[in-house]
C-alpha cells in the first residue's frame, strides 16, 4: 500500500498553555520555589499531532486560540515545526500548571474552560467544509459549549464530515453522545466514558458483551476502550471483540499516553495499512513508551518498539 500523502487534520476544541514546575519536594500551604520551569501547549489533538508528526505522518492541527495565553501557543507550535491553523477567538486560551516532585505524585491543575465565540466556531466549520473530501479528522479532548446554539454549524460540518471522509472521535461528555449517534470511522474512549454508555444494571454484563452490543446498536464503524494498564479492548462491526494487552512498564507519567495511542493506530493504517487488530498490536507500545517518560510524545523512537504482527 503506498503511504498516504494528504494530512490528518487534529481538532482541538480546548486548547491549553501548560507550565511544568519541578520541585526536588514541596509542601501544601507554604511559599514553594522550583527548580526548573517548562512550557508546552496541551490539548488532546496537539499531542496527536506531535506524535504523528514524529512518525512521518503529514499533519495539520486545528484549534482555537486567543489572548496572550494562545499566541503564545501558536509560537510554541511553530517553533517545533507544527503545522497550526489556530482560529482566533474572543476569549483567552486556557492555563494549566503541571507539578512534578520526586517523592509526590505529579498533579495537573487546570484553568477554567473557555468557549469559542460564534463567530470562531463558524470559522472552524467553514474551514472543514472547504476541505477535499475522503480526509481524515481526528476530533480529540473536550469541546466547551458544545451544547449551544452557536456550534450548528461545526456540528452540520462534522456530519457532513462523517459521510464524506474518515472521521475519528476521542471525546468525551456531550460531544461523544452526539458522535456516538453518527456514523464514525472509530470511536475511542476509556473505560469511565465506556461504562457511561450504559445504565447501571447493563454495566453488570461483561464488556466484551456490551462492546458487540454498541457495534449492533450503533453506527461507529469501529470502538476501543482504554483501561490504563489493563486490556484495550476493539470492537468492530462484524466481529468479535478482542481485547489486547498493554505492555508492561515502568510508569513516570500517563499524560497523552492515549494520544500517543491514537497517533501511532492512525499512522499504522495510514501509513502501512494495517487492519484495526493489527494497528492496535502496532501502536501499544509507543503509548506504554510515553507512560515511562515524561511529557508527552519526546520519547525515544526505537526499532523494538513495534510488535511483530
Amino acid at each position: 500500500m503506498t503511504p498516504r500523502s494528504d494530512p490528518v487534520i487534529t481538532f482541538t476544541g480546548n486548547l491549553l498553555a501548560e507550565r511544568t514546575f519541578e520541585f526536588a519536594e514541596w509542601t501544601p500551604g507554604r511559599t514553594q520555589r522550583a527548580k526548573s520551569e517548562s512550557f508546552q501547549v496541551g490539548g488532546k489533538g496537539i499531542n496527536v499531532a506531535r506524535m504523528l508528526g514524529r512518525l512521518g505522518t503529514p499533519v495539520t492541527a486545528l484549534g482555537f486560540a486567543g489572548g496572550a495565553a494562545g499566541a503564545e501557543c501558536g509560537a510554541w507550535l511553530r517553533a517545533k515545526a507544527v503545522p497550526w491553523v489556530g482560529i482566533a477567538m474572543a476569549g483567552a486560551t486556557r492555563t494549566g500548571l503541571v507539578v512534578r516532585s520526586g517523592p509526590i505524585a505529579e498533579t495537573t491543575f487546570l484553568g477554567p474552560d473557555i468557549p469559542p465565540d460564534g463567530a470562531s466556531v463558524q470559522a472552524a466549520a467553514d474551514y472543514l467544509e472547504g476541505q477535499p473530501d475522503g480526509r481524515t479528522l481526528a476530533v480529540c479532548g473536550s469541546i466547551p459549549g458544545w451544547e449551544e446554539a452557536t456550534f450548528d454549524g461545526l456540528r452540520e460540518a462534522l456530519a457532513h464530515w462523517a459521510a464524506r471522509g474518515e472521521l475519528v472521535v476521542d471525546t468525551y461528555g456531550p460531544p461523544l453522545a452526539w458522535f456516538g449517534l453518527r456514523p464514525a470511522t472509530l470511536i475511542k474512549i476509556n473505560r469511565t466514558e465506556f461504562d457511561g454508555l450504559f445504565s447501571p444494571e447493563e454495566r453488570q454484563a461483561p464488556l466484551a458483551d456490551r462492546l458487540r452490543t454498541l457495534g449492533e446498536e450503533r453506527p461507529a464503524r469501529a470502538w476501543i476502550v482504554t483501561d490504563g494498564g489493563r486490556p484495550v479492548w476493539l470492537g468492530e462491526a462484524g466481529a468479535q471483540p478482542r481485547s489486547f494487552a498493554v505492555p508492561p512498564v515502568q510508569e513516570v507519567s500517563a499524560t497523552g499516553s492515549g494520544d500517543v495511542f491514537l497517533a501511532a493506530l492512525l499512522y499504522g493504517r495510514r501509513q502501512r495499512g494495517l487492519d484495526w487488530p493489527e494497528a492496535v498490536a502496532f501502536a501499544l507500545p509507543y503509548g506504554a513508551a510515553n507512560a515511562a517518560h515524561p511529557g508527552v510524545a519526546d520519547f525515544p523512537l526505537r526499532a523494538d518498539l513495534s510488535v511483530e504482527l
